[in-house]
């Protein structure tokens, strides 16, 4: 009884895993737009912070001005990367990435106070705690910021591995 048990497991791991297998392939086909999104995330990420600094006069916070230094060079790494047709876009983005997305969940936990607000480097200026815009009562400017570091950095990992996977594939095939 245990032994049909144990096959039938077997039976449905293997399916499970074909079906992941699957939907990896496809997957794998969409990776070629990745730069592409990376780029339409990062200027479009750009210029809402610009938007908001420019056209209605909200004055940036310390770490927002951090943000904007990790997030502004991203979509022209990225633009130049598209037109040069290279694969190693993930080398330049993803430390750009993983420390912007770093510095958004600092500037977060302080905002949720899950951090002090004594411990916050906006000591003259601008609050980095106070919001002046707050979008359906919980997606703050900062909040915005973090998301889009995590989705650009999240891309970046998986365009890295089907990147160095096809690498691999191209050099068991010579």
């Amino acid at each position: 009884m245990f032994s049909v048990y144990y096959r039938q497991c077997r039976k449905e791991r293997k399916i499970i895993i074909n079906h992941a297998i699957i939907h990896v392939m496809k997957l794998k086909q969409y990776a070629i737009y990745l730069p592409y999104f990376v780029f339409v995330v990062s200027l479009l990420s750009a210029l809402t912070s610009l938007f908001f600094s420019e056209i209605l006069k909200f004055t940036p916070c310390l770490l927002c001005w951090w943000q904007r230094i990790f997030m502004y060079p991203m979509a022209f790494i990225s633009g130049v990367n598209i037109m040069r047709k290279q694969k190693d876009l993930h080398y330049y983005i993803l430390p750009l990435s993983i420390i912007g997305f770093c510095i958004g969940l600092y500037q977060n936990f302080l905002i949720w106070h899950i951090l002090p607000e004594a411990i916050a480097p906006c000591t003259a200026g601008v609050s980095c705690v106070d919001q002046p815009f707050v979008l359906f009562g919980f997606i703050t400017i900062p909040l915005g910021s973090m998301i889009s570091f995590a989705i650009i950095s999240a891309s970046m990992i998986l365009y890295g591995k089907l990147v160095k996977e096809e690498k691999t594939v191209k050099n068991k095939s010579k």
